[in-house]
């Protein structure tokens, strides 16, 4: 006699606002992920992650509590080949420059609306006046403070002129039958663009690391935040690994130099309390390493 057949619920239910409106036009829609569906005891994709790195012990399903601490484990030691096991694909409209910081990230799947096949809308990105930004002196790829008002309302409105006439001489050139993929040549990069994009967990933390932190240019930043916020729902246990040990995030990596500073500067006479944390490996963790800083748990 065949055992009753677990059930089993969908993930994608966990989130029930599935669109982020971002910029002035622009926005996020969660479209589907692999797997939709999980055990019920499980709840979130998680599973999955911990099924695969579990692969080598064959099957038994484990406790939520013991797969928190598996999935801590591998965000804290960087395997990070089963966070590969889930995938998400996202619906995004968002200007063209936007789009173009995004698919540096060479690790996703992506088909974008072309303007040789379609004619383009006449949808242009045109910032907020606090969101007009300074050239920062110290980063030389990025702007920092505000610009001053009267500069940034200048810029605006010749932004938007060049924006509508260049669209216009589009149009133009489309009417006196200029072949649609040179006629897009006029076209500047704050123009709106669509895509569906697929990617696995693990490039998009990367991402995500990337292009949530405060460096990052704020329109871009405005996508990536907003895609973190859907995926949350989804894979929470691993969302709340990767905040507590990851660089960009909650964590900072050291240099040997950095180390041999402290070593020197507390020659294991400083005492410290153990870490906040109820797993036994991790609290072993910390003693091996702030033994290495010089620095004595208590």
């Amino acid at each position: 006699m065949k055992g009753k057949k677990k059930l089993e619920i969908d993930v994608l239910n966990n989130v029930p606002n599935r669109v982020i409106k971002c910029l002035d036009q622009g926005f996020v829609s969660f479209v589907d992920t692999m797997p939709r569906l999980v055990p019920e005891e499980q709840k979130t994709s998680d599973f999955a992650i911990v099924q695969a790195a579990r692969v080598s012990y064959g099957n038994g399903t484990k406790t939520v509590n013991e797969d928190r601490g598996l999935l801590r484990y591998l965000m804290r030691h960087t395997h990070t080949t089963p966070f590969e096991m889930v995938e998400f694909k996202f619906h995004m409209k968002m200007p063209i420059f936007v789009a173009r910081q995004i698919v540096r990230h060479r690790m996703a799947s992506l088909n974008e609306v072309s303007g040789r096949y379609s004619v383009l809308k006449e949808e242009f990105y045109i910032p907020e006046m606090e969101n007009v930004k300074k050239q920062s002196v110290l980063n030389k790829q990025g702007g920092d403070e505000t610009l001053e008002s009267k500069e940034a309302e200048i810029y605006l409105n010749k932004l938007k002129d060049f924006s509508d006439s260049s669209y216009d001489f589009y149009k133009e050139n489309l009417v006196k039958e200029v072949s649609r993929e040179q006629a897009r040549m006029v076209l500047p990069v704050n123009l709106y663009t669509e895509w569906y994009w697929k990617i696995d967990l693990k490039n998009l933390l990367h991402f995500l690391c990337l292009r949530c932190d405060a460096h990052a240019q704020y329109e871009t930043r405005v996508f990536a935040d907003a895609i973190l916020e859907l995926i949350t729902p989804i894979v929470p246990l691993t969302i709340e690994a990767w905040n507590d040990y990851q660089e960009y995030r909650g964590a900072i990596k050291l240099t040997r130099l950095e180390i041999d500073a402290l070593k020197e500067a507390f020659k294991g006479e400083v005492k410290v309390p153990h870490i906040n944390s109820d797993n036994k490996r991790e609290k072993q963790e910390w003693k091996e390493k702030a033994a290495k800083l010089g620095l004595v748990v208590e």
